[in-house]
């Protein structure tokens, strides 16, 4: 009977060790920073979804999770700048990626997505890229247009510029065929 107890502990304990672990919370930045640490690892993500819907012959989309403020607080919406934009490639099966808003890029917000799926460090199937193998996505905020006012300031110096190349070029030309 102790015997039989103890063989049921030992199956229970690798089963325990051996299963996978429950997907962890992470961000892009970690990702990035730290990608061999999370390889292999289910993980889940936050992020906005940018760039191009890559979508490809095998059945597969990629694309971009940035992971930086902009996708929250752009700074068209007076967001502060707050660094460089920091993103990782996804791969999702293109079922998953249809129905998405379009991606985010310049006055355009992409969709805030949490997604879950398999880190994949220096894939040797696919020359060593790393990226995120998505197998759930749930759109947490829709994407959505920007409208950014006109910048007079901008716009008058580059006028008040262009209009002095105009004068330099014409005095150049003049004096140029004066002395001819």
């Amino acid at each position: 009977m102790m015997r039989r107890l103890m063989a049921a502990a030992v199956v229970a304990l690798v089963v325990l060790v051996a299963s996978p672990a429950a997907a962890g919370e992470v961000t892009v930045s970690d990702l990035v920073e730290d990608g061999a640490s999370h390889g292999g690892m289910e993980v889940i993500v936050i992020g906005e979804l940018v760039g191009d819907y890559g979508n490809r012959r095998d059945g597969f989309t990629w694309t971009q999770l940035n992971g930086d403020a902009y996708g929250s607080t752009p700074v068209a919406d007076g967001g502060e700048l707050s660094g460089a934009n920091v993103g990782v490639g996804v791969r999702m099966p293109t079922e998953l990626a249809s129905g998405l808003d379009a991606p985010g890029r310049y006055r355009t917000v992409g969709p805030i997505v949490e997604v879950s799926g398999v880190w994949k460090y220096h894939d040797p199937d696919r020359q060593g890229e790393s990226y995120l193998e998505i197998a759930a996505i749930e759109v947490i905020e829709q994407g959505r247009s920007l409208s950014e006012p006109p910048r007079w300031i901008a716009f008058g110096i580059g006028s008040a510029l262009l209009l002095m190349s105009v004068f330099v070029m014409r005095s150049y030309t003049r004096e140029r065929d004066a002395v001819r």
